[in-house]
């Protein structure tokens, strides 16, 4: 982790998720790219029951495994929110990331796909437009009936953005304005860690539903203008979608 220069990082905690070994990348991105999947002590343990053990050299696969301990929060989404959003403290030499859900099977080549996404766009920050929706607004209506955060919590968090005076414009900056974050690549820049640690905070002030304070931090940050956001059909090129096993359990004191 002291010595990744580009890496590809995934979590799985509370034993929620398989972990599904990338494909389609060449001999030199093996040499050159890092693969970290971060698990707690319960996905350790479920995946030694599936057989997937941990070898002596701390992989399966292409996979380096991190088990952590004494995570911080209760609730396992915010666990996961660490290595998805803080990834330049975990890798502070690293200068190029790229996040996928544990839900997610990257199949691409990372370096092609730095190129692709951030060195030809000229971009920072590169992710996804959301496929079903178009703005916070929306998005706390369907967070809500799916049962992925309470009716309360959502209207505190769209209480104060209301207040902070966040548009309910579909477009933003001539891009949708809203984002699917299950695919997030970024260049380490003083900007882009700055906005996800903002991003961070605010998952942690208010609820995990990340999607929905994404577009408020970019609104507010004004400075951030070189991302990418790509359509949903480049999403799906890059990963393969293979859902989530079972809803991950809260930690138990």
């Amino acid at each position: 982790m002291q010595t990744c220069k580009v890496v590809v990082s995934t979590c799985a905690f509370g034993g929620g998720d398989d972990l599904y070994q990338p494909i389609g990348m060449v001999d030199t991105s093996l040499q050159k790219v890092c693969y970290v999947a971060f698990w707690d002590e319960i996905t350790s343990a479920a995946q030694e029951l599936k057989g997937h053990r941990i070898g002596e050299d701390h992989f399966i696969g292409k996979w380096r495994i991190v088990v952590v301990r004494d995570l911080p929060f209760i609730d396992q989404r915010l666990n996961g929110k660490i290595p998805k959003m803080l990834g330049h403290r975990l890798f502070p030499h690293a200068k190029f990331s790229i996040w996928v859900d544990s839900k997610s099977q990257f199949r691409r080549d990372p370096l092609g796909v730095l190129e692709a996404l951030l060195w030809r766009t000229n971009s920072v920050l590169a992710i996804s437009q959301h496929g079903a929706r178009s703005n916070v607004y929306e998005e706390a209506t369907a967070v809500v009936k799916k049962h992925k955060a309470s009716p309360e919590e959502v209207e505190v968090q769209l209480t104060q953005y209301r207040q902070d005076g966040l548009p309910e414009d579909k477009r933003f900056n001539g891009r949708k304005a809203l984002n699917e974050a299950s695919v997030i690549v970024r260049k380490h820049t003083p900007l882009t860690n700055l906005f996800m640690c903002l991003w961070f905070n605010e998952v942690v002030r208010f609820t995990s539903r990340d999607q929905l304070s994404f577009p408020y931090v970019l609104w507010r940050l004004k400075l951030l203008k070189d991302i990418n956001v790509f359509p949903v059909c480049v999403r799906k090129d890059l990963v393969n979608s293979m859902g989530h096993i079972s809803k991950a359990k809260p930690l138990i004191n």
